[in-house]
Order: C-alpha cells, then structure tokens, then sequence
C-alpha cells in the first residue's frame, strides 16, 4: 500500500528516525576535557567546566552535571552537545570557538505545540570567552544562506535536500530513507559563527521537534555538519534527544533580484 504524503497523521515520529539516522556522525573528541570557560555577553554569565564524561555548566537560569558528546569542527572550533538530566525537557548547545575567543550557547526548550507554536523553543546567547582575545566579527544573525539548495546525506540510506527560503523559513524534502517524498517548510534561524561556518537550527511544526546543527559551507562541494535532534516521542510523553552528522553538497543558488532578494536587509534593497 502506497503512503498517502499528504496525511500527516502517518508521518514517522522522531524516535522512528532514530535508528540508522546518525550513520555520518563525525567521531566525538575529548579535547574539552579538563578544560572550564566563562562566557560573558547580553545574557548574563554562564560558565562550563567539562571532564571525560560529563560537563558541570549554569547558564540562562539553567544549572547541572550532564553526559556530553564534543565535536571538532573547524581549528580550535567545537560543537558540545548535551541534555539535561535535571530537566530532560531541556537540551544545551554550545559552540566554543577558542581561536578567536567567543561562544555561542542555545538552549532548547521542549513544550507542546498549539496552533500558534511549535513544540521546540531555542534561545540563542552569545558571548565571549573569558581570558581570550576576542577577535574577528562577533557570532550574530545571518542572511548568508539564504537563497541555497543544499543536499544533505545522513546516512547509506537517508538524504534530504534543503533550500533556504528567508530569515524565518526553510524548505526540507526527504530524498532517500523512510520518509521519501515528504516535504515542509518549517522556522529556521541561523548564525554565522566564522566566514562560512553557521549554526542553522530548525523547529518542526508537523513533527514535535527541532534541531541545531553546526555546518562548514567553506567547501560547497565538502559540506560538513554536525547536529542534534530534539523532541517527543511518539506517545508524547518522554523527551527523544539523540546527535548526528551530515555530508553535504551545494546544489544550486537563486539568483533574486535585487529589489525582491530576501537576503539582503530590506534597508538595503532601496
């Protein structure tokens, strides 16, 4: 029998996609171990302090001892991913890029979507490291995605396509695996944390989840991210909180015009 893409009451949950999902996940580091940062920005203090196994962290009125996976993304730039054993409804992720002295720290918040909401909250906080020289441009907001087709490879069997619509939307389809041939555009928001690294994140509205990845678009023949998925389970009840890894290709960009590009700032476009 033929699945009918249109019924989204048959689209897989967020533990269905589990197994198999995080077949490109880049292998983990311990270059953090042994390692405390403080990061100061708008937020407030937060502070990190990370062994083999587990990070002692308090940050956005959030505090604990969890279990973390780290990943080295660029030179002296890492992705650490957790959640929160005090709260499972809470996810952390933090970049700390050591080579030019600043952090990036979002926490994802799990709640139940309504007709207005979705199901995943992310609040971005970045700062600067505490006893590095912070140089280059601050992590901030970006733009600079907008307009790409990207394909993205998960795995033997899993492949999505991505096309980055405006500051707020993106547009997925699944090209290979389980969910074939479904497609949405869901919320996104990204930052740029060096020239061609960003964070891009997503919030599901179909599916309670959502996602941070961290992406090297330095190649656009050599993609690389890193990432997490965050979310209920099927029967809604137990948070789903597990990471991955993608291999990427730029496929294509939209040439707008200039008046109507939603990449420039509308400031910018008279």
């Amino acid at each position: 029998m033929s699945l009918n893409l249109l019924d989204t009451s048959n689209w897989l949950p967020l533990d269905g996609l589990a197994p198999g999902f995080d077949a490109n996940k880049a292998p983990t580091v311990q270059d953090l171990a042994g390692q405390q940062f403080s990061v100061s920005g708008d937020g407030g203090p937060m502070t990190f302090s990370f062994d083999d196994e587990e990070v002692q962290w308090a940050a956005a009125s959030h505090a604990g001892t969890s279990t973390y996976e780290a990943f080295l993304v660029a030179e002296e730039l890492y992705y650490a991913q957790w959640q929160s054993p005090q709260d499972p409804e809470l996810a952390v992720s933090l970049v700390l890029d050591l080579l030019h002295g600043r952090a990036l720290y979002i926490g994802a918040t799990l709640g139940r979507a309504t007709p207005s909401s979705v199901a995943v909250h992310h609040d971005f906080r970045p700062g600067t490291l505490d006893g590095y020289r912070a140089t280059g441009t601050e992590i901030s907001e970006s733009r600079a995605l907008i307009g790409r087709r990207v394909e993205w490879v998960y795995s033997e069997t899993h492949a999505y396509e991505h096309i980055y619509l405006s500051p707020t939307w993106y547009t997925w389809q699944c090209l290979a695996g389980p969910e074939r041939g479904l497609a949405d555009t869901d919320s996104n928001t990204v930052f740029q944390v060096r020239p061609g690294i960003f964070v891009f994140t997503w919030r599901e509205k179909v599916i309670p989840c959502g996602s941070v990845t961290v992406a090297d678009h330095r190649d656009p023949n050599a993609i690389r991210s890193h990432g997490s998925l965050f979310g209920w389970d099927e029967a809604l009840t137990e948070p789903v909180h597990f990471t991955f890894g993608a291999h990427g290709r730029l496929i294509s960009i939209t040439q707008h015009s200039p008046a109507l590009n939603p990449a420039l700032d509308p400031a910018m476009r008279d």
